[in-house]
């Protein structure tokens, strides 16, 4: 699976940056113009550009020119990609709280027992 996980690494690495997040956010509300996705941000064309050009990169972003107008898109399959791999890890993580629990309530009766007892008795 290299290419998955370089995949999604890329994934990570791109939305670790609150402007390629807040990029994102505003494009799952619906296509926008880069025009349209700057005016917002306190920042250049060109560096807007920079930020949807890793967007594009890694799977999360596609865009399409007509005329003179650059129109960016979601990618769902991108952000499918983050969201399988942390629904895993979460996954795994309640099996591992949930074996503890496990443990934990089986030796709380051991605790009450003959020592618990005893310390009753003084």
């Amino acid at each position: 699976m290299p290419n998955y996980e370089g995949s999604l690494d890329a994934v990570f690495h791109a939305l670790a940056d609150r402007t390629r997040r807040e990029l994102v956010e505003r494009l799952i509300r619906g296509p926008l113009s880069v025009s349209q996705l700057a005016r917002p941000l306190e920042m250049s064309l060109p560096a807007v550009m920079q930020h949807l050009q890793v967007l594009e990169a890694c799977g999360l972003v596609r865009s399409e020119k007509t005329g003179r107008v650059r129109t960016c898109h979601i990618e769902p399959d991108g952000l499918r990609m983050a969201e399988d791999w942390t629904g895993r890890q979460r996954t795994e993580w309640e099996h591992r709280l949930d074996r503890l629990g496990d443990r934990l309530s089986e030796q709380e009766p051991a605790e009450r027992g003959p020592a618990a007892e005893q310390g009753s008795t003084s």
